[in-house]
Parts: C-alpha cells; structure tokens; sequence
C-alpha cells in the first residue's frame, strides 16, 4: 500500500498540473500500438501501466484490493490460492479489473450478480482535477454509479475493491440442446429462474435450427461416471466446438465437470469462434491439427492485436448488443436475413442501476429502476466486403436494436450520430456529472467511441497505404507481423513484471 499510495500521489499530481495549464491528457496503461511519440504528446501521458498488482486478498471479508491494470486470469490465480473467485470473471483473460469497471462486463454469471461493477464495494479515483476520492454505494454513490461503463471519461481509476465468493474444485457442465432462437429463449428464461441452482448459464445459437442452453453449478464432487474435460492446453478441443459434438448425439443432456479455471477462460482459445475466421481469411485447413498447430496464435491476447491492427481493412462485425428478452428472438430472425452471422453468443443479464451507460433495457430508462432480464447477443463475423455496405449494416444493426428497446456494447465500433447517441444514453445526468467531478476537460463517451463515418470514408478512399493493406493476403501477413511486434512486448513487459515483483519480496525480506 505505500508503494500505491506514492504511486498515485504521483499521477494525482501530474493530472493537477496537466489541469492547471488546461492541457488534454490521455492515459497509457501498459500497452499501445503507437511506435514513435513526440516530446510534447508524451508530457500529456499520464502513464498507469505500472498500478498492476493484487495488493490483498482478505478471507475474513472475501474482498480483494485490486490495482486496475491486474488481468483476469492473474487476479483469478491469485484469489484461489485463499479459495476464493470473484463472482463475475471475464472470459477472456487479458481483460482487466478498470477496463471490467470502465467498459461493460456481462458474463455467464451476471444472470446472478449483474454486471462486473455490481461486485465491486468501492473504487480509488483521481478527478481530471488531481484530486484523489473514494467513491462507493454509500460515498459518491452517482459518481461510483455513473462511472461504470462511461470509459474513464470521469477520472482515472486507480484501486478497487472486489467482492469475492467460495471457489469450488470444478464447474458441473451441462449442455441442453434447443432447434431454434425461440427455444433457446424458452429455455434460458426457465434456468434463469432457478437462480440457486445454477451459478453459470449462457448459450450458444449454431444455427437457425441448432443450439444449446449451457448451466454450470460449482461444486467440489465429481460423478464417477461422468468425465472431466480441459481447454486451455494446445492439444485440447475449442471450447465451442466440444459443445457443438456434446449436443449432437442426441437431445438429453450432456453433464460433464470442467475445473473453475479452466471453465472461467473456456472461451480464450479461438476467441469463442472469432479465430475461424483467420482459417477462412488463409483458405487454411481447420481441423484439430492445424488448429494445435498454430495455438499460440489463436489465444483473445493475440486475435484482439490482430482485430485492430486491421480494423480499417477488414469488414468484420464486432457487435455485443442487450436486448429484452422478450425481443432477442426477433433480433436474431433480423441478422439472419441480412447477415446470417452463426454460431451466436446468448448470455441472459440482470439489469443494474440507473441511470448508466452498461446496456439497459430502454423502458427501463422511464423511471429508473431494473425490469425484466436481457439477453446479451454476441455477434461476430464477417461483413459486406464494400465500405459502404459494411457500415449502413451495422448503422441498421443499431437501429434494430433500438427499435426493440436494447442497448448496445461500446467497446466494439459505434456508428451513431451524436444527437442518436445522447437520444439513447441520457446526456443531462452524465453532463452534470462531468461538471460536478471537473470531468469537462476529458473526453466524453461520444467522443470516445464515436466512428466518423464521412471522416474515416475519405480517409479510407484516399490513403493508399490502406487500400495496400485491404488486398490478400497484405491484410493477413501485416496481421502476423502486428501480433510477432506485440508478443516481444508481451515477453519484454513479461520480464518486467516478474524483476518487479522480485524487488517487492526482497523489500518485504
């Protein structure tokens, strides 16, 4: 805690001087695609990268002090050594606890919990003014509220709070079979209403025709008869494709039990299914072999450095949308007949409070207050392969999902205008918060996911270094050449850590 403490003093005071001379600030937190930076641009970083420890784990009252910069797979290995999980864990496991709190985290227990932000009991912030706060439930309720999901636009978060609950050996797996969206629908509302049953429940749509509804219930007892499955390791099957060959040998259910770890992070290896696509971009044989083969590729740290190295070049939809659940069947009826995008992600969500930029249900903005549970649809695939196509789908996508009084995700790329966006958000509550914390020289939400389409158009049709990219296979190869450049920056941050860590032991000897 002194080390923090001097930590963030530091940055508090970077942050003071940066607003006393009225100077925009952007935030480094451990990694960037930028190679060269100016004299100047650097002065306005203010770099946080180093705030990435679990600083306690406390048995006694199941919380963890969690730097923001800790990922999830760390903070995972960290609480199971005392027993204990946090109760929402993002599936991939480089996502971080302030990028948790930050963006939007809804995962296969947030049926149960709500959102990731609903487990945490306080966060450390520095205002865009220097000064350092507690916000919490009881203590600057609307900021510790408004911040979640609002992309930092309110200060930077330096320390968190996590709720933790009892970990047990394994996950008991089981995997329902359903022929169709409205079945899968049925099916998720009947789990979810057995809420002390199950700890896990999500789905995934193979096909108009084929799905499957997936529980988990933590457990520490293992049936004799029923095997125990893995995923992370290279030789292991894709986590999706496993389920797919479970649920197509017949319609009783199939139980099996996955370590809590490796059920956690089941997703990591192939990206749920995004990592097909780079089979399909190299006309590259998918099967077991290729795909073990070239594992070390295929695992979310690499394909997200892959996604965005090429995010101009590539027409790929990367949308997560919220709908009721009531209006997902219709939903996925719309994105089959314009873009017949399968397997689909299905993850039901309990609704937190208002007003907030996680995905709500737009009735639910009238009087502020949770309604029925939505169903989170994760929608990943490849799109039109003309600019102008690419972006009038995922303009109609948003529409669609307003129309049926969803939300969605803000990590992925929004196309909205600005006065569509504030229509749907809420600008008066946000705006007052900005003033009331001295946020107003950050960049708002808007500002920060906003796509200008005429902008990037003319950029797109007028640079020639992006239509170099857009042909095949440039586009593939600069992808590999991104991920190579990353990984020896994983490796090198890697060695940092680890001569971090060792100065802290011998500090603490």
């Amino acid at each position: 805690m002194n080390r923090h403490e001097k930590d963030v003093a530091a940055i508090a005071a970077q942050v003071k001087e940066l607003y006393s001379q009225r100077e925009p600030f952007r935030i480094y937190h451990g990694s960037t695609n930028s190679t060269r930076v100016s004299a100047l641009e650097r002065k306005r970083i203010v770099d946080i990268s180093h705030l990435k420890f679990v600083l306690n784990v406390d048995s006694e009252s199941r919380t963890a002090l969690v730097e923001p910069n800790v990922p999830m797979d760390r903070l995972v290995e960290t609480t199971l050594k005392y027993g204990l999980i946090p109760p929402v864990v993002m599936e991939f496991p480089g996502i971080t606890v302030g990028g948790g709190y930050a963006g939007t985290s809804g995962e296969s227990s947030s049926f149960k919990y709500g959102f990731f932000d609903r487990t945490i009991n306080y966060v450390e912030m520095v205002l865009a003014n220097g000064e350092i706060v507690m916000a919490s439930a009881t203590e600057r309720s609307d900021l510790f509220n408004g911040a979640a999901g609002a992309c930092g636009s309110l200060g930077i978060t330096t320390l968190v709070e996590i709720q933790l609950i009892e970990a047990k050996k394994y996950v008991e797996t089981t995997y329902h079979a359903v022929t169709s969206m409205p079945a899968a629908v049925e099916k998720l509302q009947n789990v979810v209403k057995c809420e002390d049953q199950y700890d896990y429940i999500d789905g995934i749509l193979f096909s108009k025709t084929k799905g499957v509804v997936i529980t988990g219930h933590l457990t520490d007892e293992v049936s004799s008869d029923k095997p125990i499955r893995t995923f992370s390791r290279a030789k292991d099957p894709w986590y999706y494709l496993h389920v797919r060959d479970c649920i197509s040998k017949g319609d009783v259910p199939v139980t099996e039990y996955i370590p809590i770890d490796e059920y956690l992070f089941r997703y990591d290896r192939g990206g749920f299914w995004v990592g097909r696509s780079a089979f399909q971009y190299f006309y590259a044989p998918f099967n077991s072999f290729m795909r073990r083969y070239l594992d070390k590729y295929l695992r979310t740290r690499v394909l997200y450095t892959a996604l965005h190295s090429t995010r101009h070049a590539q027409p790929y939809v990367v949308q997560d949308l919220a709908l009721p659940i009531s209006s997902a069947s219709e939903f996925v009826e719309y994105t089959d007949q314009i873009l017949s995008i399968y397997p689909l992600w299905l993850c039901p969500l309990r609704q937190g409070l208002q007003p907030t930029f996680n995905p709500h249900s737009l009735d639910s903005m009238l009087d502020h207050k949770s309604t029925q549970p939505m169903l989170n649809i994760g929608l990943w695939g490849w799109g039109p392969s003309k600019r102008d196509a690419f972006l009038k789908i995922n303009r109609d996508l948003e529409e669609k999902v307003r129309e049926l009084g969803g939300m969605k995700w803000l990590y992925a790329s929004t196309y909205y205008s600005e006065t569509d966006f504030w229509d749907i958000y809420g600008h008066d509550w946000y705006n007052d918060l900005r003033k009331k914390y001295h946020a107003m020289s950050l960049p708002s939400v808007y500002d920060k996911v906003k796509t200008d389409i005429e902008a990037e158009t003319k950029v797109v049709k007028s640079s020639w270094w992006l239509w170099f990219l857009s042909i095949w296979p440039i586009t593939g190869l600069w992808s590999l050449w991104k991920i190579e450049a990353s990984g020896q920056r994983q490796l090198a941050d890697k060695f940092r850590w680890e001569s971090i860590e060792e100065k802290d032991r011998k500090d603490i000897e």
